[in-house]
Formats: C-alpha cells, sequence, structure tokens
C-alpha cells in the first residue's frame, strides 16, 4: 500500500436535462461503496480516505459512471491531504476540532502554540 490520505471532493454533473443532481449523486455513492474506501457523504461533498492511489481511482469511477449516465460534463472540486508525521482520517479531524470547541477556542489556541513544535498543523477549517 501507497501514500493514505483524506480527500473531499464535489462533483457536479453539467448540461443535464434537471437542476436535480440526486440520481448521479446516488450512483457515485454506490460506487464509492464498491471501493472498500472510508467515505461520507455530507451537503456539498463526499469525505473519502484510503490509499491516495485508490482515492484517486475511485474518483474516476465516479465520472465514468455519471458520464454512463448521459451527463456530457462535468465538473469536480477535489481537495487531498497527506501526512507523514502521523496518522490522520476524516474522523480523527472532525474529533480535534470538536475537543478544540470543547475546551475553549482561546484556550486551545494557547495549547497549539505550545504544541506546534511537536506538531505543525496547516490548512483551512477542519483541516486541522
Amino acid at each position: 500500500m501507497g501514500m493514505n490520505c483524506t480527500a473531499d471532493f464535489c462533483l457536479v454533473p453539467m448540461g443535464t436535462e434537471s437542476p436535480s443532481v440526486g440520481a448521479y449523486i446516488a450512483r457515485c455513492q454506490q460506487i464509492l461503496e464498491q471501493t472498500g474506501l472510508k467515505y461520507e457523504l455530507h451537503g456539498y461533498g463526499t469525505g473519502l480516505e484510503g490509499d491516495f492511489t485508490e482515492v484517486c481511482e475511485a474518483i474516476r469511477k465516479c465520472h465514468e459512471a455519471v458520464h454512463e449516465m448521459g451527463c456530457p460534463r462535468i465538473a469536480t472540486d477535489i481537495r487531498i491531504g497527506t501526512r507523514m508525521d502521523k496518522a490522520s482520517s476524516l474522523e480523527q479531524k472532525v474529533q480535534s476540532v470538536r475537543d478544540h470547541l470543547s475546551k475553549g477556542a482561546a484556550e486551545t489556541v494557547e495549547e497549539s502554540k505550545r504544541d506546534r513544535v511537536d506538531d505543525e498543523d496547516t490548512g483551512a477549517v477542519l483541516a486541522s
């Protein structure tokens, strides 16, 4: 197995007869279920984690499936994160933010400054 990653992608079918894209997204969820990768649907995309190559392949398979449904064009936004210093998962990222919230944001900012030498987290909100 290669490099692990966490990813978030939003696949947007374009040029469809209806503005509703639920059937296309449902098909993507079926594809993801078949991969065996861990994934979680949310309101504007899907979180996905696993081997970097397998994650990219799963997104490619989603594209193929949506095209096979007759969609002429797809635009997809993808964010992929990798860490080499410690294991990371979608669940861990969310839990980290919840832990900060339970302690109080100001307190955890000071803790983060002290811990920065041991754990250099950077990125957008929820990318802890």
